[in-house]
């Protein structure tokens, strides 16, 4: 399947601008997500084998997940399980709708297998996507993997609003999801990564936790950039353990943009907006191994970043990840890639003797 989407279906959307193929792949998605005949197929040709993970007081069939993106208006929501996904992120989402930057926002460095984004946060606001997910739960089509939604601070709100701002779409979307992710790393909105610092993070969180006072908790995880300092990964962390914070994710896009040999690929490098891809990769492990042992493996990390296969899976999990996402993977390698992962996973668990990935966390060393 990882063949015929290379030689096929890649090369037709690789034609198209990036933006416009990523519209067009989420409409044919959103459009199969209806359809039970074609969730089935979906589901036989591309499902993954159990490697179940429990966290968050959370079930997860498989490790491998969705990264926020891909799905911004909860337009495919049951497609995501049917693909071999352990879970779903859906995202991000403001308090106010918005349109995000304008096209063209998306562009493809092939060479590198890696996309430069500028999307800024374009989404239909938290009041038409819990819409979406009550829609989709009364469908009877809910999947059976946990969904998330991140959340996005609206581009018109002042950031000294902004905790109001992360509150009222967290009220509204409390109820409809199993997680929730606090985006304060993405580059493509104005300000937005000064909420990393410490103070106004802290202002964020005690937002949300005061509207959690009431009603059935729900864990709430902070997205990071892989561009911050170690020192202030630290402050992240020890606002995370005060507060409570279920997790991170590590991390988010780049705003860094490695040498390349390639004009073309030069070129769509000297666009503004964030890096993720195969470049991204080292440094996104670097951040989920330095949180691993600051926090000493008590503090949940999910890894994304540079994740095309089992080789770089596996990379994640043994710098300490207890789960991971792939988006530019996806657009690389196509529909079949959760399946080739976990069953990856599965092979090189059977080689090291072991039944649990937690057994590798922590296992890799540093780079030299």
């Amino acid at each position: 399947m990882s063949w015929l989407y290379q030689k096929l279906a890649r090369p037709v959307l690789f034609a198209q601008d990036a933006g416009r193929a990523h519209d067009f792949t989420l409409n044919v998605l959103a459009r199969a997500a209806h359809s039970r005949a074609a969730c089935g197929a979906l589901s036989a040709a591309f499902g993954a084998p159990p490697l179940p993970v429990s966290l968050f007081n959370l079930a997860f069939p498989n490790p491998v997940g969705l990264a926020a993106g891909m799905d911004k208006a909860a337009a495919a929501v049951p497609i995501w399980e049917k693909l071999g996904l352990g879970f779903c992120e859906l995202g991000a989402v403001t308090w106010l709708p918005q349109d995000g930057n304008p096209p063209p926002r998306v562009f493809r460095a092939v060479a590198d297998r890696a996309i430069v984004n500028r999307m800024g946060f374009n989404n239909p606001g938290a009041q038409a996507v819990a819409r979406a997910l009550e829609a989709w739960r009364k469908s009877g089509r809910w999947p059976g993997h946990p969904v998330g939604v991140n959340l996005g601070k609206s581009k018109l709100t002042p950031l000294e609003n902004a905790a109001s701002d992360y509150a009222n779409s967290f009220r509204v979307l409390r109820g409809l999801a199993d997680f929730f992710v606090v985006n304060v790393s993405s580059p493509n909105t104005p300000g937005l990564r000064e909420l990393q610092n410490k103070p106004q993070l802290d202002e964020i969180l005690a937002a949300i936790q005061e509207i959690q006072s009431s009603g059935q908790a729900k864990p709430i995880l902070v997205k990071i950039a892989p561009d911050l300092s170690l020192e202030a990964v630290d402050e992240i962390i020890e606002l995370a353990q005060a507060r409570g914070i279920a997790g991170i994710i590590a991390t988010n896009t780049t705003l860094e943009r490695p040498p390349s040999a390639h004009a073309a690929t030069r070129r769509i490098y000297d666009e503004p907006g964030g890096l993720s891809g195969a470049p991204l990769r080292r440094r996104s492990t670097e951040i989920v191994r330095h949180i691993f042992r600051r926090a000493k493996g008590t503090l949940p990390v999910i890894g994304v970043g540079g994740i095309f296969n089992a080789d770089d899976a596996w990379e994640k999990f043994a710098a300490g990840a207890a789960l991971i996402q792939v988006y530019t993977g996806l657009v690389y390698e196509g529909p079949a890639i959760a399946r080739a992962i976990v069953k990856g996973l599965i092979r090189k668990m059977r080689r090291a003797g072991i039944r649990d990935l937690k057994e590798i966390a922590g296992s890799a060393p540093a780079p030299s």
